[in-house]
Parts: C-alpha cells; structure tokens; sequence
C-alpha cells in the first residue's frame, strides 16, 4: 500500500459507526467557533510556535500570504505587521468573518474567499507563502490539496498540524461510553511519508502548544464533547465526571479533538504556477 493510500485508509477508519450516528441526538460535527476566536486572539497578541518561526522567516522583510482553512487567524495574523496582502479562504462564512474584523482591527488588506481547497484554488491569486493550520486530518485525498498549495506559493508553503490525529484525545471516552475503539493514526508522520511519496521533502519541526483555556467555562467544553461523543443532553454530568477523571482542568478547559498541544510544522519551497 502506497503512504497516500495508507492516509486515506485511515482517516476512513474514523468515521462514527452508523447505529451510534442514528442514535444521536444532534450532529456530532461540531464546529466550536469559540475555540477559534480564543486562539487567534492569544496568538495575536503573543506569537507563539514553529510555524509563525517559519511563516516570518519565509516573508522577509514583508509579502503576501494565502492562508487555507484560516478559521480567525490563528495562523496568520500574528505576522500581521509583515503582511502585505492577506487571502483567507474557508468553508465557514462566521469564521470567515471573525477573520475579516480581526484583519481590518489590524489594519491588514484581505481578501475572503468561500469554499474548500482546492475546489477555489482557481478564484486565488498565488501568495509568497501559503500557510495550511489543523486541516490536513481532514483532508483524505492529499495529491490535489498538496500540488495546489504548492503551486500556489511562490516562496514557502506551511503546513501545521497535530503530531497525533487529534480525535484520539477522545479515544479512551469512546471506550467509556459506547466501548468502542476508534483509531490511533494517522500522524504527522504518515502526512510527511505522503508528501515524500508526493515528490516533497519538507523540513520538520516538532514543539509543544502553551496550555489555555480554549473556553470560557468548562460547561462549554462538556456540551461539545458530549456532542462529539453522538450523547444525548442528560448524559453531561456523566461526562463531565468523565472529563475529570482523565484529569482535565475545569479551570483551564481545552477543547478536545480540534488540536493537540504536540504539534508538528511541515514546511518546503514553493513552485509557483505562474512564475514569479
């Protein structure tokens, strides 16, 4: 088996068991716009990781950035002052939006841009960097996602991503609660074993998110993850017990399955479509 098919087959392997999807009282797709928002907002205000490291260096003095999957900015918009023009692109119009207030408060010409990569990549302009955070987990087909991101940078493209698929951080509540096992894999090692497979060797750089609070209250963190779990509102108290008990700080309560504290930054040349 070739390491994209391998990739592929395992982020297949993650889909919910269809009798537990039946079962569910709400979708288990949560989009917690909240962890987003408090992401960016901390970044901003305190640069933070190899992949800003490596996003500043890329921009020299100053350049262009496109930026997939931006969610609010987390990625990006720390580098504000070295930004000339910012094209964000994501599938989601609210977060597309908390993007734009956070680039207009830091006075950064943008464009925003609907729709996946790379189904959109033709209604793009290329950048001199393309920077890609916490999207490639879902991203089961890399060839086309890859080439473009590549095509489309004319110095360096970014990619930062969990060390480990960040849905296992709800594995062992998976086994609790329905005694399913859900998988381990795959990992930022696997993604790097299919851009080589790819033609791309990139430089990696492996470190550690700072801990913070990705909600305001841990209530917040136990409707979303009872959400993900496919449980109905009454079983909360079960897991925030559950939450607890795998020594989650309700002080400082993290958002489980959108990222992981031990992150690893892909990163190579770019080989711009249309030159320079």
């Amino acid at each position: 088996m070739t390491a994209l098919d391998a990739w592929a087959e395992q982020l297949a392997a993650w889909a919910i068991p269809d009798h537990i999807v039946a079962a569910a009282p709400e979708s288990p797709w949560v989009l917690p716009k909240a962890v987003f928002t408090r992401r960016a907002d901390r970044y901003v205000g305190s640069p933070v990781g190899a992949s800003y490291e490596e996003l500043r260096k890329a921009l020299q003095d100053k350049g262009t950035v496109l930026d997939i999957g931006v969610g609010a900015g987390a990625a990006s918009l720390p580098a504000a002052e070295f930004i000339t023009h910012l094209t964000a692109v994501d599938a989601n119009a609210d977060l597309l939006t908390e993007f734009a207030q956070r680039a207009t408060a830091l006075g950064i010409e943008h464009e925003l841009v609907q729709g996946r990569w790379p189904d959109v990549a033709g209604d793009v302009d290329p950048a001199d960097v393309v920077i890609c955070a916490n999207v490639l987990y879902n991203v089961p087909d890399l060839r086309p996602f890859v080439e473009a991101l590549t095509g489309w940078a004319r110095r360096r493209v970014i990619v930062e991503l969990a060390d480990a698929h960040p849905l296992t951080s709800l594995n062992a509540l998976w086994k609790h609660f329905h005694d399913i096992d859900r998988p381990l894999g795959p990992t930022a090692e696997d993604a790097a074993a299919a851009l080589r497979e790819l033609g791309v060797e990139p430089e990696i750089a492996r470190w550690r998110r700072p801990s913070m609070a990705e909600y305001r209250r841990f209530g917040e963190l136990v409707d979303v993850t009872r959400r993900r779990l496919c449980l109905p509102p009454e079983a909360a108290d079960d897991v925030a017990e559950a939450l607890r008990g795998q020594g989650i700080d309700a002080g400082n309560p993290p958002d489980l399955g959108s990222s992981g504290r031990e992150v690893v930054t892909l990163s190579w040349s770019g080989s711009p479509k249309w030159g320079s």
